[in-house]
């Protein structure tokens, strides 16, 4: 198979789960989303343009102790999560690192969990930060690092950016990027 291919391929995907998750959106009862905009013709959420250059492969160096982290909330509650690792890559041409959670109550489950703030942090995107989920593709191999995949063109509001009744985890201030991260969901339009 080809890189264009592929490539093709990887858009296409994408492209579908951006539909589906814009319909799950609009016609699911249990959508963020409150009813009177889902009825009021919501059409979709807004995303930057798929870019395969926010696909990139990270380096996960899991910490030797992992530890239990309190990270804030929109509304003042305190969510644990699991300080699991270290996520290092390159974007935009610059040398990143984020710290990667697991749920504090499941260590050994592979996924991660990546909250994070960027330079679209509060003009382009949610004000409060965006979450992205990647796997663990060797939760069992203790402190060794391993390579995962970070698709920041999955990267998603929290469901407080489209109501705010709902409360959602803060990233930390280890979690901010000084470059640009143009890709997944920008900010909501009706708010």
């Amino acid at each position: 198979m080809s890189d264009t291919h592929d490539h093709e391929d990887y858009l296409a995907e994408l492209r579908n789960y951006r539909r589906q998750k814009d319909a799950a959106f609009r016609d699911d009862p249990g959508s963020p989303i409150p009813a009177d905009e889902r009825r009021g013709g919501f059409t979709g959420l807004r995303y930057f343009d798929p870019d395969p250059a926010y696909l990139v492969q990270a380096e996960l160096i899991p910490f030797e102790e992992p530890e239990v982290a309190i990270l804030g909330s929109t509304k003042g509650d305190l969510r644990e999560q699991l300080r699991f690792g270290e996520l290092r890559f390159t974007l935009a041409g610059e040398s990143c690192r984020l710290t990667a959670f697991k749920d504090a109550d499941d260590p050994d489950a592979e996924e991660i969990f990546v909250p994070f703030r960027d330079a679209t942090t509060g003009n382009e995107t949610y004000g409060a930060g965006r979450y992205l989920e990647t796997e663990d593709p060797a939760p069992d191999h203790g402190h060794e690092p391993r390579t995962v995949t970070l698709d920041f063109n999955l990267a998603y509001s929290p469901w407080c950016a489209y109501n705010v009744a709902y409360s959602c985890t803060l990233p930390p201030a280890e979690n901010k990027l000084s470059v640009a991260v143009r890709a997944g969901e920008q900010t909501y339009s009706d708010h």
